[in-house]
């Protein structure tokens, strides 16, 4: 067995132990109608997924609408020959359309739920799910017809834990009330983009996974190759990076403004961040992005994060984030470096709450 610095930590308030570092999939695979080109081959799907379990790794995510279902499937042949499926925790997802010509193709229905994850158990080929995941709100369905689909899957052995990703935070304190009301298995997980460039979920919905006992799985750790340490000042992203195909089409370019490089580049707050990582990557011999990594990691609400790479190189460098520490000194200087700037109303009175909380220690 590889001799690897991992640790696993319990998602939730659960028994279900994952690797500190998931491994995203939504680079497995290139759909003739999905986004973002140069995606892997399934054999190198393979070789990174082979690779992300010598260095430790257990958690692997992924969707239903990752290239068209072709991520589930690099996933599923991968699982069916070369692992031991109790070994691995595969999260997966629900919501977004994956038939086009049918009225009950997307959504939050107790119709589209079911036949989704019969889809997805075939492609993965598997029996059950670990986490199966709601992949955004759905207004048009009631909470409760989704909540008790949900609760009925994992009384039925096809999924084991339930969690939410992209909600807002009154949309996830409903859904633990609800569910507590109702009597129904608690959710145990929130996977959301977080990073020193995307701080907005510290806004609520920090406090409510703290306060109901969700993990936070943050995504997009890098804030899409912003915090890879491959941007310079002045010098445009490199070729073959999302963001150089993002900022190749305008439409792209609006519908993933969350690393749009005209909005970051012309932000001298994200340069002066970038310096100072540089300067911390420097001193514990690491690089920009493990130090971006490794900031999440030290959150307390945080027991894994979501890495997405293309290449070996990549996988090997994101999962050096593990088996060292950023100082408090340190962790202090990137917070203030990269805080949210013009908090709006009533976020600005966030800081009575610290004051109080200082005083009563």
């Amino acid at each position: 067995m590889a001799v690897h610095n991992m640790m696993y930590n319990y998602l939730g308030n659960s028994g279900l132990r994952v690797s500190e570092i998931g491994l995203g999939t939504m680079k497995f695979g290139e759909a003739k109608d999905g986004h973002y080109p140069g995606n892997t081959t399934e054999e190198m799907s393979h070789t990174l997924m082979d690779r992300f379990v010598d260095l430790g790794g257990n958690f692997i995510d992924t969707a239903d609408v990752y290239q068209a279902g072709l991520a589930e499937q690099h996933v599923g042949s991968w699982l069916h020959k070369r692992q031991n499926r109790e070994n691995m925790v595969i999260a997966s997802k629900v919501r977004f359309n994956m038939d086009g010509g049918n009225a009950n193709g997307s959504g939050l229905s107790r119709k589209h739920i079911i036949w989704n994850v019969e889809e997805s158990l075939k492609r993965l080929q598997t029996d059950y799910i670990d986490l199966y995941q709601i992949h955004c709100w759905d207004k048009a369905t009631p909470l409760q017809e989704t909540l008790r689909t949900l609760d009925d899957l994992v009384k039925c052995g096809k999924v084991r834990y339930i969690g939410a990703s992209n909600v807002k935070g009154w949309q996830l304190q409903q859904i633990v009330c609800e569910s507590r009301y109702m009597g129904l298995n608690p959710w145990i997980g929130l996977q959301a983009q977080y990073s020193l460039l995307c701080r907005g979920i510290e806004l609520e919905l920090v406090d409510v996974c703290k306060n109901e006992g969700l993990g936070i799985i943050p995504w997009s750790p890098l804030k899409g190759g912003w915090l890879s340490g491959k941007i310079h000042r002045d010098v445009q992203p490199p070729e073959g990076s999302r963001i150089a195909y993002v900022e190749g089409d305008r439409a792209k370019r609006e519908n993933s403004c969350h690393f749009s490089y005209t909005k970051f580049s012309e932000n001298e707050q994200v340069w002066k961040l970038l310096e100072i990582m540089r300067t911390i990557a420097t001193k514990h011999g690491k690089s920009v992005a493990q130090v971006a990594i490794r900031w999440l990691l030290q959150k307390d609400t945080v027991p894994s994060v979501i890495i997405g790479v293309k290449t070996l190189q990549q996988l090997n460098d994101n999962m050096g984030a593990v088996g060292w520490s950023l100082t408090d000194d340190e962790v202090e200087e990137l917070e203030n470096a990269s805080k949210i700037e013009d908090m709006p109303h009533p976020y600005e009175l966030n800081v009575m709450d610290r004051i109080r909380t200082n005083l009563c220690k």
